[in-house]
Order: structure tokens, then sequence, then C-alpha cells
């Protein structure tokens, strides 16, 4: 297998993609006394406690919510502080529940199965109030543990082949995913739900960033080995998705210290872990080997939008004033909704949820994701399948009359997307993504959407709306939207509606 593989990763899609028929060939039976825990600890290292406050930024919540990345550099300087808000707030624990059952901590993003898979590292210079170092986030106690003393950023500003954004941030975040925490209910394709899960933690750190001036850019290219070996990763369990360059302004970093492997304790995931084959092969096969194949698959990935026939609806969005609380507020807010009460949701609610979502992000590898929404109840909306056109911010019909009952099915056959006001899925055609980007092209595609679906997340909880993310049989919904959406694929589905009352977590 050749590193930046595209034939691997359409391999990988096919395997992995649902459908009725493969369901009912194939179930599976969640071993309870196996369940991972939803943290990743080291036991032998010390905490350093972050603040409990984290204060607010200066933006109004839609503002940041929608922010394509416009915080001018150098932004406000960095420290605990800043540092412990971006993380609470991104992948933090906001609640913590006991019952005879078990426990559970609900973090501040969506994350599929609550299982939580997604970590959090800091490569930082010398701050006002930390040392340098390579950090750990622990959500379960809001600490930092140091894994490396010194300043490493040029090892990862290296990896990224000398990304502008990455020289110049004094914090460079990583997010990383342990596959088996997701896999033991998913499977195979938790390797598409680490970029779901990693999307939605982005959607809030990249509107906290944005609501505080912090610039903030998510880097896609790298060396994998480079930035694994950094974190002390272990090979086929976890893998580093991609970095965030935090600030700007920052001295270039000094020459990287010595970073030969740790071997840190970690607590087992859980008694007994099974390796996916199809998880370890699409990773390696969408994997990048040096600077060259970086630099290689730079660059935006956006095919003209094709208008189709069929009545077109501007948008509405709301303005920001609308909201007038931060984001900090709908963070804490946020849940997921178990049961929405059919009432329908006004039109400018939609297309405020739909102009949030679409508006992209600062990043080296972007991906346009398309928006196709299924209206159940939307006043000043006609109910049917309609598609946003990011050239007139309009909606278009595609179809006309109540589908509730294929929305239903074409969300995994649950009663949530039926009962929506509406789902908005977000579809990629692979095969430009591929042509310009090899294999790394689909990890770009499934974060495009993951982003988007966590901004549509964000959007409906400061309207005081409900939304749950939600899988999908692939094809399927790719059948329902065609001839549109021809040879496009599935990223993320959100569905977004009027909650029922005590029914959302």
């Amino acid at each position: 297998m050749s590193a930046n593989d595209a034939g691997e990763l359409r391999a990988y899609h096919e395997s992995t993609s649902h459908s009725l028929a493969r369901l009912q060939r194939d179930p599976h039976v969640l071993d309870w006394a196996n369940m991972p825990r939803p943290f990743k600890v080291y036991p032998d290292l010390a905490a350093e406690p972050l603040p409990a406050g984290i204060g607010t930024g200066g933006a109004l919540a839609l503002e940041a919510i929608a922010d394509p990345g416009s915080a001018p550099p150098p932004g406000p300087p960095l420290d605990r502080a800043a540092l412990a808000r971006l993380l609470h707030l991104s992948a933090g624990v906001l609640r913590h529940r006991t019952w005879p059952g078990g426990e559970i901590w609900f973090r501040a993003a969506a994350c599929t199965g609550a299982l939580y898979h997604v970590d959090l590292y800091l490569v930082t210079a010398p701050l006002p109030d930390l040392e340098a170092g390579v950090w750990h986030y622990g959500p379960h106690d809001h600490a930092l543990r140091r894994l490396r003393a010194g300043d490493h950023r040029a090892a990862l500003v290296a990896a990224t082949a000398a990304d502008p954004a990455a020289a110049a941030a004094p914090v460079l975040l990583v997010y990383t995913s342990t596959f088996w925490r997701n896999a033991w209910k998913y499977r195979a394709r938790a390797w598409r739900h680490a970029f779901w899960d990693a999307g939605t933690i982005l959607a809030n750190l990249l509107a906290l960033a944005a609501a505080a001036d912090i610039p903030a850019r998510v880097v896609q290219a790298f060396v994998d080995d480079a930035v694994n070996g950094l974190l002390d990763l272990e090979r086929e369990r976890e893998a580093a998705l991609g970095v965030v360059a935090l600030g700007a302004g920052a001295l270039a970093p000094p020459p990287a210290p010595e970073a030969p492997p740790l071997g840190l304790a970690v607590l087992p995931s859980s008694p007994h872990e099974v390796r996916y084959g199809a998880i370890a092969r699409a990773h390696a096969a969408s994997s990048l080997g040096d600077a060259a194949q970086v630099r290689a698959v730079r660059g935006g990935v956006a095919p003209p939008f094709v208008v189709p026939d069929g009545p077109a609806v501007p948008l509405a969005a709301r303005p920001p004033a609308d909201v007038p609380e931060p984001i900090e507020a709908v963070i804490l807010r946020r849940g997921s909704t178990r049961r929405f009460s059919r009432e329908p949701i006004g039109f400018d609610q939609l297309s405020t949820v739909v102009h949030a979502a679409t508006r992209g992000f600062p990043t080296d590898c972007p991906v346009r994701a398309t928006c196709y929404v299924i209206a159940n109840a939307v006043d000043g909306l006609p109910p049917g399948a309609w598609v946003h056109d990011p050239t007139r911010e309009a909606l278009i019909q595609l179809q006309a009359g109540d589908l509730r009952r294929e929305a239903g099915f074409l969300g995994l056959q649950q009663e949530l997307a039926a009962d929506a006001a509406a789902n908005l899925y977000f579809l990629v055609d692979l095969e430009p993504v591929f042509a310009a980007m090899g294999g790394r092209g689909y990890r770009a595609a499934e974060l495009a959407g993951a982003v988007a679906g966590g901004r549509a997340y964000l959007a409906a909880y400061a309207q005081r709306l409900g939304a749950s993310g939600l899988t999908f049989f692939d094809d399927e919904v790719t059948r329902f939207f065609s001839p549109h959406a021809a040879g496009a694929s599935v990223m993320f589905l959100v569905a977004v509606g009027r909650r029922s009352l005590r029914t959302s977590a």
C-alpha cells in the first residue's frame, strides 16, 4: 500500500457505508463489560490545574459561530486562563450524572455514542504563566500534564512543512483519536467518527477563538509519523488527526530539543481491545510521509455549484444582535436532543443555521460541502427537499411534498429524523477531492462536513432550538437527492427542531 492512496479510501468508504441489508446481515452486540473509559489518563504525570473560570469573549454567539476566520493577528496574549476557556468549552466536562447502571460525563461538544475518543494536546512556547512543553489536556480533572519539557514547536512546524500560521503561533493544539474508544460500538466506521467528533470540537473551538479575537487556523497537512512520535502515540491504536495554530506573532521557535520515545504509562481503555484492519489501512493510506507530500495536498477544493431547476428562496438569516448572549452561554446550554415536538420552526431560524454551517473555516485544506435540506415543518418554506446555493445564498427546491417518512428512513430509520423540523445533510463529491489531495482528501472532506454540522448544532441551540447528529444510509441519501447529488457522498447529518420538554441530554 502506498501512502496517500485514494483507492484504499474509496474502498474504506464503501465498506463502511450503511445499508439496510448490511445492517441486517451483520448485527453488532455491545459488550458492556468491555466498554472503554471516556478519558485518556496518564497516571504517573503530575497535574497542572487550569483555572475554573471561563470568562467570555466580546462577540455575540451567532457572529462567533459563523465567523470564517477573520481574527486579525496577533490577537490577545495566550495564558492559562485563555487556554482553560478554549479547552474546557471545546472538549471539557460540563455535567456529570450517576445512576445505578453507571455514569456519564456530558462534554462541551457532541460525540458519536457519547464515547469521547478525541484528545487534545498542546505544544507551547513559554507563556506568561505556563512553561514551554508538550502537554495533554485531561477533561476528567480540567488539568494539563506535561509529556515533554521545552519548546518543541519547531518539530511540529517542520512536520507541517513550515505552514505560516503554525510557524507564527505560540500554541499549537493537536487533536487525536484513540480509535478503539469509538470502535467498541461502531467498529470500522469509527475512523469516520474520528473526524466527525473532531469537527464538532473544532466548531466550538473556532467560535470561542473568534469571540476572543484569537487567530486560529486548522492545519490538516502534516507528516503523520513526526507528529505521532512527538506526542508518543501508540501506532495503530491512536493517531494525530490535525493541528490548530492558536495565536500569532510569536518569534520563530528555537531548534527543538531531542524527543526520544517516552513509553509513558496510560490507564487501559478497557479490558480487551479489538483492532480493525480497515481503520489501520485507511489511516495509513491517507498519511503523508514527507514535506513534499504535505505541500502537494494543500489547496482548496470547491467544484462549481450546478444550479438546479426549481423555485429559489433566498436565505433570511437573523442578525447576530437577535441573540444577545455570548458563545460560552450557548455551549453551556447545548445538548443532544432525544425527541422533537414536530412543531414548526421559522424560516429565519433555519436560514440562520444554514448560513452558520456553510461559512467555511480557516484551514490549509478547505473542502466545500454542499448542504441539502429536508424541510418537514418550517414556517415560510414549503415542505420538501432543498439544496443550498452558495452563489446566491438561497435554498432551491428539488422535490415538493411531505417527506417525513423518507427523512426517518434516511436517518437510519430513527424517529428523530422524521420528527425534526428540518434535516441538514452535508455532501461532498469525493472524486475532485481525491484528484487534488489523494487519500488525504478523505480526511478533509469528513472534517468539512463535521465542522459544518457542529456549527449547525451551535446555531440551533443559540436560537433555543434543539439539534442532534444522526447516522444515515449512505447511498440512499445520495439517491434521494439525485440527480443533483449524483456521485456525492454524505459526510454529516444533523436534525434541527423544537425540543420536547425534558428530552435532551
